[in-house]
């Protein structure tokens, strides 16, 4: 497939020889003009459904354009491809030739994935797209295959997380817009990475969004998220702009795969719900490539991700694993507020039964909703559809003061969770730092300027006020999120990456991930269901089990101070990694001592 293959329905469109057409779905007005350059304008056409349309020759590529409504208000275009002053100023005229220089990538497949979550505003110290080229080395040494970047559509202002992005199909140009995305994507292919984008599909910005201006059914009035006004996917016309969303990410970037942003969120009445047309399409579109498309689902949900009987997955392929992120998080902390009070009471065992069989609520009572039932049952699914994380930009930021685990809990005990992570057969996810032990904060930060910046200040410091253990003192030292210290303060320190401690910490990811590599990735593609059990030690011990044709994987952990007894047939296990030296050697003898990991590998039984 080709762009001129495909026909986006949004947008405008330059041909080569400098012929644009310009289109916008305003059903509200009854006329509407077109201003080319500093100071032209022109009657567009009304077409059938509230759509206008204009032909224009002799343009190139650079050129402003912005749409006039009766009143005289000049808007960008929803669909712009790029912009010349930000999200309020005019849309430019992009052409799609890019000089590829791996341009027969296909991908790779979804079961090698270890995934690297990053914000390129903060990951390096160039900033933007340019910056993480320069450390794509760094990633792909260290053992990582896929790079997964925050929302990079443009928001308002030079600073944000990405999530409140009023344009979806224009990369922020405070990180090096069109040009210095495609470089980026390029480069990472040229070193063999998969890179995935996040994409958000539930809502739209509080600053920069003009389409209630001139097609107010873009939105359903009778629905609300928790960000704003809800989206109208029932309505054609606004179908059409998100259904060829991520083909454009897909095709004009050559994105390996996206990550679709709090969908439990997107509400459609539709006969095919969005999400799922959404997924048909890519598959249908990019058959003769390997696209991997992830979702955040609080809901705990298998429908949006079967796969075949080829365990290629039809739709989705795989679900961010919170349920694994809160057992694990409560064993390195002890946390209990929020919704930690769903997995504290017995964090070993919620995350052993992640482990084994995906979701540790699977249609049980979930505390943290008063009881009612939460999830479905998973232990159906292959273990490549759950990634797996210790912390994300959503685990880090949404805390007050933005602390990673590193600074939370002891280093023992992260190491001993990075091992977990790494080395078991679901999907592994890492955020930016992590690798080597970074200590900096990231923090929640935004670029808002007055009334704003106040409502999204003082609401921040009410979120926290409002938990009796936080208090109103320690609300207010909460960092401004406007200020750019506050995005300073989120950025990595690349030096810590050189320390001692920093050198050790890369150390055991790259043993970790090696061994994953060679023990564990070839056996994922005939995983064709989570075939874990997992069996409990002792109150701070279990092991899991993952039995195949070829070969049976064991994980046995001891988060305790205690040792337990273990009763295991060890004959014939290979050793894969033991956080320290002497464990497996104490698990022949029946007993696994305290604070241990061990991962060995046999024949399949």
């Amino acid at each position: 497939m080709t762009l001129e293959q495909f026909e986006y329905r949004w947008g405008a469109k330059l041909s080569p020889e400098g012929s644009a057409v310009f289109r916008l779905w305003a059903p509200a007005l009854d006329q509407l003009r077109l201003k080319i350059g500093q100071s032209e304008e022109r009657q567009m056409e009304s077409r059938a459904d509230g759509w206008f349309e204009l032909h224009a020759d002799g343009l190139a590529e650079g050129t402003e354009y912005q749409f006039i409504l009766p009143d005289g208000m000049a808007v960008p275009d929803p669909a712009s491809r790029a912009q010349a002053s930000g999200v309020h100023g005019p849309s430019l005229l992009v052409g799609s030739d890019h000089d590829w220089k791996v341009p027969g990538w296909k991908g790779r497949p979804w079961h090698e994935a270890v995934v690297y979550e990053l914000h390129p505003g903060t990951f390096a110290p160039l900033g933007g797209f340019e910056g993480i080229r320069h450390k794509l080395d760094h990633l792909a040494e260290t053992g990582f295959t896929a790079i997964e970047i925050m929302p990079v559509a443009e928001f308002s202002g030079a600073r944000g997380w990405g999530y409140d992005g009023v344009l979806p199909y224009c990369p922020h140009s405070a990180y090096g817009g069109v040009v210095g995305l495609k470089y980026l994507v390029d480069a990472a292919h040229e070193r063999g990475l998969m890179m995935i984008l996040d994409v958000v599909y539930n809502h739209f910005g509080p600053d920069g969004n003009y389409l209630g201006a001139y097609a107010p059914d873009f939105f359903d009035a009778e629905r609300q998220t928790p960000w704003g006004a809800a989206i109208r996917f029932e309505e054609p016309a606004v179908r059409d702009f998100f259904l060829d969303n991520p083909i454009y990410w897909l095709e004009e970037f050559r994105f390996d795969g996206l990550r679709f942003d709090a969908v439990d969120q997107i509400k459609d009445r539709s006969e095919t719900p969005i999400l799922e047309e959404m997924a048909q399409r890519v598959r249908e579109q990019f058959g003769d490539r390997e696209i991997h498309l992830m979702t955040e689902d609080e809901r705990n949900i298998v429908g949006l991700h079967p796969y075949d009987e080829e365990n290629r997955p039809k739709l989705f392929t795989a679900e961010w694993n919170d349920d694994f992120h809160h057992a694990a998080h409560c064993i390195a902390t002890g946390e209990d507020a929020g919704y930690y009070a769903g997995f504290a009471d017995d964090a070993v065992g919620h995350l052993a039964r992640a482990l084994a069989e995906g979701f540790c609520y699977q249609g049980e009572p979930y505390a943290p909703r008063e009881g009612q039932p939460r999830g479905e049952p998973s232990t159906g699914q292959p273990p490549v559809a759950f990634v797996d994380f210790l912390q994300n930009h959503d685990q880090i930021g949404n805390r007050a003061f933005g602390e990673r685990l590193t600074s939370l809990a002891d280093e023992e005990t992260v190491a001993l969770l990075t091992a977990v992570l790494l080395l078991n057969p679901q999907i592994p996810l890492v955020f930016m730092g992590e690798e080597y032990g970074e200590t900096n904060p990231f923090l929640f930060f935004t670029d808002f300027h007055g009334e704003l910046a106040k409502a999204v200040r003082e609401g921040r410091r009410r979120e926290f006020a409002s938990f009796g253990h936080f208090g109103e003192e320690n609300a207010q030292r909460i960092p401004d999120p406007n200020a750019l210290s506050t995005f300073e303060a989120s950025a990595l320190d690349w030096d810590r990456a050189k320390t001692e401690a920093g050198r050790l910490r890369l150390a055991l990811f790259r043993r970790l991930l090696e061994a994953r590599r060679s023990y564990v990735v070839p056996l994922l593609p005939n995983m064709r269901s989570m075939q874990g059990q997992a069996q409990r030690l002792s109150q701070g011990a279990f092991l899991v089990r993952w039995t195949t044709d070829r070969r049976r994987l064991l994980l046995v952990a001891n988060f305790g101070t205690d040792e337990a007894a273990i009763d295991e047939q060890t004959d014939g296990l290979e050793l894969v990694y033991e956080s320290r030296d002497g464990l497996l050697a104490a698990l022949q003898e029946g007993r696994l001592p305290r604070r241990g990991v061990i991962f060995a590998s046999g024949a399949g039984q």
